[in-house]
């Protein structure tokens, strides 16, 4: 039988053992509570005034330092209460005691301390996060000295096996989180896959260039700026376009752009200004009217050139190489396109712009069609680097310019050249294995 006053300290080393277990389950809860809470959620509710939400928002700006002081609480008591359970149990059962304390501290730290709290966490990570955030903050400040070193040693030791972990990383980090998440709400029916695709085309802003999407200069309509004013206008007024390049001599020398507007404008004041008929368009010149062209290197991001278009209030700019040589064109229409798809208006005269079903289950493709558009039109999943077109495409992989009605099977589907105009693939049909 144990004495009185022993057994008066064992409910006592019973007791603090329970309150520490109560504790480990507490760090175990927070950590899995404030990692896996959404940022996106707890800043909508700190928005609308929620103290607790903006306190745990601010406490998981530096993970690293959450997490540290997590850990280094949670081991504390972890093993303060297994010491514990040591000394009561070898003083009740000898030295056999260790081997049950070690049984039932593991079963009581995994089912009480580790499970049932990051269960109640994981199924509510905001709620439990706006719980914990006040006591998990002061807990921080307290272990900050400490925290801060143990930082120090792991960069130390990551610099040394040359893992660097910067800010851009992380930002990496998030948009992949994003990219997953987005394609697991459509995999489960939770995002419509319109939205999905300009999700994933926004979010992909910042990844792709200029060179990708702009328009090639062989197929850059312009107008010579020494021609005549009536054959300017001519070509102007047919045109599907509202700005047009203007050259001298050669297409490479792109001395402006001319509005359709502009040039309107204009064309009314030459035949104000000229009662004959036969002079009425000799007051127009081309030169006064056209606008300074603005000239993008090819290497620009498109997220960067939307900033570029918003920030200059311009919707048109010519794309060049490292040597300054034109290359092509791109518009504020053709970056727009890439988030919500292909805009079509009563100018536009492509009707082959789309994949178009043929019966045999294979698709006819206008061979300047972007991969990326083609692989969201279809769902599919060809290579869109290191060729932007489907043409490209088939030529990088054949090594070769292909003849007309010539096969290839590359990943995972079957390519044939349709139509082919001098060195130009022009329409191929493809069908997916």
């Amino acid at each position: 039988m144990i004495p009185d006053f022993l057994a008066h300290s064992v409910w006592t080393v019973a007791a603090a053992i329970f309150l520490l277990v109560c504790f480990s389950a507490f760090f175990s809860g927070s950590e899995t509570a404030l990692t896996s809470a959404s940022r996106g959620k707890l800043r909508a509710q700190a928005d609308k005034g929620d103290r607790r939400s903006g306190k745990a928002l601010k406490i998981t700006d530096n993970r690293e330092r959450l997490i540290g002081a997590v850990l280094l609480g949670n081991n504390l008591v972890n093993i303060l209460a297994a010491a514990l359970a040591t000394s009561l149990f070898t003083r009740l059962y000898g030295d056999s005691g260790v081997v049950l304390a070690t049984i039932v501290m593991t079963l009581l730290i995994l089912i009480f301390a580790e499970v049932m709290p990051k269960t109640f966490a994981i199924s509510n990570p905001e709620f439990a996060s706006r719980l914990v955030a006040p006591i998990i903050g002061l807990i921080v400040k307290v272990f900050f000295p400490i925290v801060s070193v143990v930082q120090l040693l792991v960069d130390w030791f990551f610099r040394g096996l040359g893992i660097n972990r910067t800010q851009q990383s992380e930002m990496r980090d998030l948009e992949d989180e994003l990219v997953g998440t987005i394609a697991l709400g459509h995999s489960s029916g939770a995002v419509k896959r319109e939205h999905r695709d300009r999700l994933l085309g926004a979010i992909d802003l910042g990844n792709r260039t200029v060179r990708e999407i702009m328009l090639h200069r062989s197929e850059i309509e312009m107008v010579n700026g020494s021609d005549n004013a009536t054959e300017i206008v001519k070509r102007c007024t047919r045109s599907p376009h509202t700005r047009i390049p203007v050259y001298l001599t050669e297409s490479e020398n792109i001395i402006g752009v001319v509005h359709a507007r502009d040039l309107l404008a204009r064309t009314l004041d030459a035949l104000d200004l000229n009662n004959e008929l036969g002079n009425r368009m000799s007051g127009l010149d081309i030169r006064e009217i056209i606008r300074e062209p603005y000239f993008v290197p090819e290497t620009t991001t498109l997220d960067d050139q939307l900033r570029q278009f918003l920030r200059r209030r311009s919707h048109f700019a010519l794309v060049v190489d490292e040597y300054g040589d034109l290359q092509g064109l791109v518009t504020l229409e053709d970056i727009l396109e890439e988030i919500v798809g292909d805009i079509s208006d009563e100018h536009d005269t492509a009707p082959d712009a789309k994949p178009m079903p043929v019966k045999d289950g294979s698709y006819l493709v206008n061979g300047a069609m972007a991969v990326r558009d083609l692989n969201r039109y279809l769902d599919w999943k060809l290579p869109e680097e290191p060729a932007t077109t489907v043409a490209g495409l088939l030529i990088n992989e054949a090594q070769m310019i292909p003849e007309k009605s010539q096969v290839f099977i590359y990943h995972g589907f079957r390519f044939e050249v349709v139509e082919r105009q001098s060195q130009r693939i022009t329409l191929l049909k493809i069908r997916k294995m």
